[in-house]
């Protein structure tokens, strides 16, 4: 019942890093002083996290020949990973990941895979997202390296999809016309809950090749989580239930009313027809903790929301880059394009350092003009501020109507919108040398309300 190795010296990966759960879990690793490497398809991205002390790698799980040099020396490799967000065909997505992981972990001599999946019913699950996280943690156990899985159903924290999506619903809609899933009963759990027993479950010995069904101390169909979360936020939606409205039709209307990813959200919406309760106690047990109730793990979540500091660099779901407000969408609209060039990039990073001077945003100006133009007339900072300096820009600068919240100099530059509109958002520009010449990456992020 002891860890294998003290807590410095035993290498805690965490494959799927840059994901939600993955995000949490490595800084509440390091917090405690475990010795932890971070795994995404984007080695960016976690560049991006500011993490200290981490060490970070690039792997991919559908490309079997990345992950041998990203598990190398690991004990214990937390699996994070699914792909929901690809559409219809994830389940065989997750499935050949899932058997490339469990065989190079072998390869790689790995003491314990930790696997995050999802609660079950009592009868075999009509849902491809849950039949989907099952078979992912039967594959994994194929393997000859011992899997502790750990099923959770609704996490309650700023950007766990389920979350949010009730977040939204109370948010955006005074009336609701519902399906009858509303009277599905779960028992959520708080983020805070969940990442300890991730992090303390390999610690154990007889939890190796164990599956454990964790939640919150509340059993609560969804109707109450709605309400319990409106009382905390001011609302009081009314809420109608149509019995003929099935999860899979009702997931299609919910592209209007969240920006959760329309696939995560229809693969969720369809595990949501029958009840999700966590009654085994073994790990409540085993692994002691105050398990928050629904009503204090949202105060919580909503707390941490309002308290989410400036990032080194943009990431999706960031409050300051909602402008402070919770109530904007917590999953970003996006777009964008990439452009070669054979400039210099220094002349290039010269010349994204002058956006936004005399109105000036290098493309289709009358529009900017004309925008900017609307958002003086109602009262918004557009054609009433001046830059610092026309050339030269920094940390705090305003721009015209944005305002500039991270910068590396010469590589990248992140404003933030601050002209009225029914939410928030942030324009992005990077420059990268790469082997066709200078790489520039325009992104427009946006946060409905």
């Amino acid at each position: 019942m002891s860890a294998p190795t003290t807590q410095t010296d035993t290498i805690h990966l965490v494959f799927g890093a840059s994901g939600y759960i993955g995000s949490n879990l490595v800084p509440y690793l390091l917090s405690s002083g475990r010795r932890v490497r971070a795994v995404s398809r984007n080695r960016e991205v976690l560049e991006g996290r500011g993490w200290s002390g981490v060490e970070i790698a690039q792997a991919d799980a559908m490309e079997p020949l990345t992950l041998d040099a990203a598990l190398d020396r690991v004990d214990v490799a937390y699996y994070l990973v699914h792909s929901m967000a690809a559409g219809k065909n994830f389940p065989e997505l997750d499935a050949v990941a899932a058997r490339n992981f469990a065989a190079a972990a072998e390869r790689q001599g790995v003491l314990r895979i930790v696997y995050l999946g999802g609660l079950l019913p009592d009868s075999p699950p009509e849902s491809p997202h849950l039949r989907s996280r099952q078979e992912t943690g039967d594959l994994l156990r194929a393997g000859s390296v011992p899997v502790t899985e750990i099923r959770a159903g609704m996490i309650v924290g700023p950007g766990s999809a389920a979350w949010e999506v009730i977040r939204d619903l109370v948010n955006h809609l005074p009336v609701m016309i519902t399906p009858r899933w509303v009277k599905s009963k779960s028992t959520p759990i708080a983020l805070s809950n969940l990442l300890h027993y991730l992090a303390e479950v390999p610690a154990f010995e007889k939890t190796a090749n164990e599956i454990y069904a964790v939640g919150g101390p509340d059993i609560l169909t969804y109707l109450e989580i709605m309400r319990q979360y409106g009382e905390l936020v001011g609302k009081r939606p009314y809420i109608l239930q149509v019995p003929l409205l099935t999860p899979r039709l009702s997931s299609y209307w919910l592209r209007l009313v969240t920006t959760v990813p329309t696939s995560i959200a229809r693969a969720l919406i369809d595990g949501l027809s029958e009840d999700l309760i966590a009654s085994d106690t073994r790990l409540v047990e085993l692994i002691p903790q105050p398990l928050l109730g629904f009503r204090d793990a949202a105060r919580a979540a909503l707390t941490a929301d309002r308290q989410h500091e400036v990032p080194a660099r943009w990431t999706e779901g960031s409050i300051a880059c909602r402008n402070f407000h919770p109530e904007y969408s917590f999953y970003a609209r996006q777009t964008g394009d990439v452009f070669l060039t054979t400039a210099r990039a220094s002349d290039v990073w010269d010349v994204i350092c002058t956006v936004g001077n005399n109105g000036d945003f290098f493309y289709a100006r009358w529009l900017w003009w004309a925008r900017r133009a609307l958002d003086w007339l109602i009262g918004g900072p557009s054609l009433r501020r001046k830059r610092r300096h026309p050339q030269r820009l920094r940390v705090g600068d305003v721009v015209d109507s944005w305002r500039v919240i991270a910068m590396e100099p010469g590589t990248r530059l992140t404003l933030l919108m601050e002209m009225k509109a029914p939410g928030a958002g942030v324009a992005e520009y990077t420059v990268h040398n790469d082997d066709q010449g200078v790489r520039i990456e325009v992104r427009a992020y946006f946060h409905p309300q």
